[in-house]
Formats: C-alpha cells, structure tokens, sequence
C-alpha cells in the first residue's frame, strides 16, 4: 500500500511540473524560502526536497532545443545554475560557505567542478553552466546580477523565476537593485566601492563600454568619469 501511495505521490508531482508553466514550481520554492531581501532558508528547501528533485528532474530531462529563442534559452541556465547550487547546499547543510563543499583548486575540484548535473545527454558542473552555456553563448554582462552562488557578496536569489518573456525586464531589475545594495556595492560621485564580481568578469563588461558604463547605467548614484574604483573583499559566508 505505501508503495502505491509513493507512486501517486511522485505522479502528482510529475503532473503538477508539466501542467505548468516553464518554471513555475521554482517559482512557487523561491517564494517560499527566499525573503525580498535575499535570504535563503536552506531547511526549508530541504523540507521541500520533494519537489526541489522533481524541479530538478525536470530540467534534466528538458534542456535546450535549438528550435528555443535565446531568451528562453538563457533564463533556462541562469534557473538552472539557480536550483542547482540550492540542491548543492542542501545536500551539506548546515555549512558556513559553499567553498566547505568541495576542494580548494579552481576548475579542477572546488564546490563549482563538482559533476553532479545532468541535462539531457551531458554531465556538467556549476562552472560549465557559467562559462561554457552562459558567458561562452550570451554576450550579457547583466548575468552576473542573476546567477547566485551562495554567498553574501552575491547578488541577491530573487524570489522568482527568470522566464522568457520578462528576462530583460528581471536582467535590468537584478543589476540596479545590486548596485543599490550598500552591502554589496557603494557608489558615490568620487568614490567607487564596488563588487570584485566587476573585476573578476572585467572583460565580460568591455561589450557594453567597460565597467563605469554599466554603472552608469544602472547605478542609482551619478559620478564623476574621475572617480576612483577599488573592490571590496568578497564575504563567502552563506546567505542563509
């Protein structure tokens, strides 16, 4: 009997992802266990480990066509680099920081090379998702406002999916409300305090004019083209 029971259970599950939009059930965990401000109740997703996996599950077995528009494709990697450091905490928590999980020796054993993703036929780490699906394919600076990696000097989960159809709205909106967030960057007329994520993807800003350009852009703070940058030191204590 209980195994019937499991067997409708997982069913419902499988019905409710399908029946819905895209990405709606990670829209239903990131409401429930992501404040507005960011912080993340890992026991809750754990206790919600349920339909986390079938969220999973179905990203898995769901991957990018070539027939999708780059939109839908790119807001599938960013839900999915999303979920799957959330599952990667989870399975460890409680920790201080994500960099506990795996090695210390960026691309070849840290928490990020950790080979525990499958979409359709490939086997792939947190990093393959940044840097082979998503900076490799879309050239976005504004997707370092969007993927999370856990820690408090990162930009903020938004308590929402990234869909298709408002993924240049929800760009625009991440990459102002970082640069709002005095915890994470301060910008004043003579001043730039700002994150190391600016000087770690330099390059990845020179398609829009280089950093101070998107500053400009989507800070709320106007400045001087004299304004001195310097970075602040990156807190990688989790953002629980």
């Amino acid at each position: 009997m209980i195994k019937f029971i499991l067997i409708g259970v997982l069913c419902i599950t499988q019905v409710d992802i399908h029946g819905q939009s895209e990405h709606q059930v990670w829209t239903n965990l990131l409401k429930r266990h992501v404040t507005e401000s960011g912080i993340v109740n890992y026991n809750g997703f754990k206790r919600d480990s349920g339909m986390l996996n079938s969220y999973l599950s179905y990203l898995s077995e769901n991957g990018p066509k070539s027939s999708w528009t780059p939109n839908r494709t790119l807001a599938y990697w960013i839900n999915a680099y999303n979920a799957f450091t959330i599952k990667l905490v989870t399975q460890y928590y409680p920790i201080k920081s994500i960099k506990e999980i795996g090695g210390k020796i960026p691309f070849v054993n840290s928490s990020w090379d950790i080979k525990f993703i499958k979409v359709n036929d490939e086997i792939l780490d947190l990093n393959n998702i940044e840097h082979s699906k998503i900076r490799k394919q879309f050239s976005d600076p504004r997707i370092h406002m969007a993927l999370v990696c856990a820690s408090k000097s990162c930009p903020i989960l938004m308590n929402e999916a990234f869909k298709e159809d408002h993924l240049e709205e929800q760009l625009d909106i991440q990459s102002r409300r970082f640069l709002s967030d005095l915890k994470r960057n301060a910008v004043s007329k003579n001043k730039l305090e700002i994150s190391m994520i600016f000087k770690w993807y330099k390059s990845d800003f020179k398609k829009v004019g280089g950093v101070k350009s998107f500053l400009k852009k989507y800070s709320p703070v106007s400045f001087s083209e004299d304004a001195k940058i310097s970075y602040l030191e990156y807190d990688w204590n989790l953002n629980d």
